[in-house]
């Protein structure tokens, strides 16, 4: 097989993996080990098929998880997009982080954003010697102010840079590092991403470099290129009539795009894992995969009928686990073995297919620390998250445990979440109520939660309600919420 055939096909197959297969112990002395860093756009818990997807697969995701490991017990730092990203920059939770919300402070591409003294990850490794790129959707400070992503540590920025642009994939413009590159409104915006980090990744092959990819996809308008939409439009014929705006042109059969959007970025997964093998680099590059929070239902988005949050209750704006717990894939050939449990953490859910599981309940603001440890720097103190480099190594007998998790959100009256163990507390009203009433389940026995045991098991709601007010503090200033990102 050559090398154009090769990478057309869109899979890292047995052939083209020589290399990801070589059971190497690390990236070798004096060589940093490479973070590629994905993170998708409102794609649910169950909406790839090693997460048990059944309307359509995912093979190259799943090839990935296959051969590293999956985590059945991950969250999202928020419900929404840029609270999330916020947690994950920072190693803060949204009780602590500065950004809490989908906030505004000027018109169109107008996010809060980011301290110009903030610590974050990209800062962190550009310290260390790193070269770091940002390809995908930003969100976390508007042109020109503080928190743009040239001034936060990046070396590279392509994409969008606010949230109401990125709902339609056929921009008329997009940003290159700190200007504006004018498009012809024709361009699916989402493969000109993947080609800017394709080529940031070629082009720093021979040094250490972080590659930040929050792409698009499936968010806002289910908007695909015809050649992925036209496999599913045969297999979802009840929503061929069906239409489906957010921004940008209406769409036909929003169940084919979506389908079509999730298929068309594993397909770019597989070229990506295929680039690592080619550059040489695969054994000392820990990838990641993740997704910003729950499924959405906009755009004409029917998440009901991919069972999108999987077992769970709740989507997008939730902080019912549908919302916020998220699919958590990690590879690093040598490093992250394909086999074996974890210290017995098996998690809450049973998934499907090869590789290895683990239920070490982790989050947004864990990813910080455990980049840290992966490219050999020290954690910096104060954050809320703990490296979860042991639990993906399989050294689970070294791995340290989260007392809780905690969670608040401004969105549908406001909400506050906890999850200690296996138990899971959800405070709704809060702007009405802030010392309302905390409803608790058992996640082992009520993985939807449905069974609110709070009247039965009072000592529980107090110490959950307790957590809420320790966790919680302040935060710096008013925040204003945009609608409908």
């Amino acid at each position: 097989m050559d090398r154009r055939a090769f990478l057309k096909q869109g899979a890292f197959t047995a052939a083209g993996m020589v290399l990801a297969e070589k059971a190497l112990s690390g990236p070798g002395p004096g060589k940093k080990t490479n973070i590629v860093l994905m993170l998708a756009d409102d794609l649910g818990y169950g909406d790839l098929s090693c997460y048990g997807q059944k309307r359509f697969t995912t093979p190259n995701l799943d090839r990935v998880a296959s051969q590293g490991v999956r985590f059945t017990d991950f969250y999202s730092g928020s419900a929404v997009c840029a609270p999330s990203r916020c947690t994950l920059m920072t190693g803060l939770h949204t009780g602590h982080a500065p950004i809490r919300a989908n906030t505004a402070v000027v018109s169109g591409e107008g996010e809060k954003p980011l301290p110009a003294d903030a610590m974050t990850l990209p800062k962190l490794l550009s310290d260390a010697g790193y070269c770091n790129g940002a390809f995908g959707k930003w969100g976390l400070g508007y042109p020109g102010s503080e928190g743009e992503p040239m001034k936060q540590g990046f070396n590279r920025f392509f994409g969008y840079n606010g949230q109401v642009p990125a709902h339609n994939y056929y921009p008329r413009y997009l940003w290159s590092d700190d200007k504006k590159i004018a498009l012809d409104g024709k361009t699916y915006s989402h493969d000109l991403i993947m080609s800017e980090a394709m080529k940031f990744i070629r082009e720093n092959a021979s040094r250490p470099f972080f590659c930040y990819l929050p792409v698009t996809i499936p968010h806002a308008s289910l908007q695909v290129p015809e050649d992925s939409a036209r496999p599913f439009r045969k297999q979802f014929p009840q929503y061929e009539l069906v239409p489906g705006v957010y921004a940008g042109p209406v769409i036909r059969n929003p169940a084919a795009c979506f389908a079509g959007m999730v298929t068309r970025l594993d397909g770019q997964v597989g070229r990506l894992m295929a680039l690592l093998a080619e550059l040489g680099i695969d054994d000392r590059t820990l990838f990641i995969f993740t997704s910003d929070n729950g499924p959405h239902k906009e755009g004409g988005a029917v998440p009901d009928f991919f069972d999108s949050n999987g077992p769970f209750r709740g989507y997008k704006r939730d902080l019912y686990d549908g919302g916020i717990r998220a699919p958590f894939i990690a590879r690093w050939p040598g490093r992250i073995p394909a086999a074996g449990l974890d210290n017995g953490e098996r998690g809450t859910v049973s998934l499907p297919g090869p590789g290895r599981c683990c239920g070490h309940v982790a989050s947004f603001w864990d990813i910080l620390a455990t980049v840290c440890e992966a490219a050999g720097l020290a954690t910096p103190q104060g954050l809320d998250g703990i490296s979860m480099l042991p639990a993906l190594t399989g050294d689970g007998q070294d791995q340290r445990r989260h007392e809780y998790l905690y969670w608040e959100f401004n969105e549908k009256g406001g909400q506050q979440a906890v999850r200690t163990g296996e138990w899971k507390g959800v405070r709704i009203n809060t702007k009405a109520r802030p010392a309302g009433p905390v409803e608790v389940y058992d996640l082992s026995t009520d993985i939807g939660e449905s069974k609110n045991l709070a009247p039965v098991r009072p000592e529980l709601m107090d110490r959950i309600a307790e957590i809420m007010k320790k966790a919680h503090s302040e935060p710096a200033s008013t925040q204003i919420l945009i609608k409908g990102k």
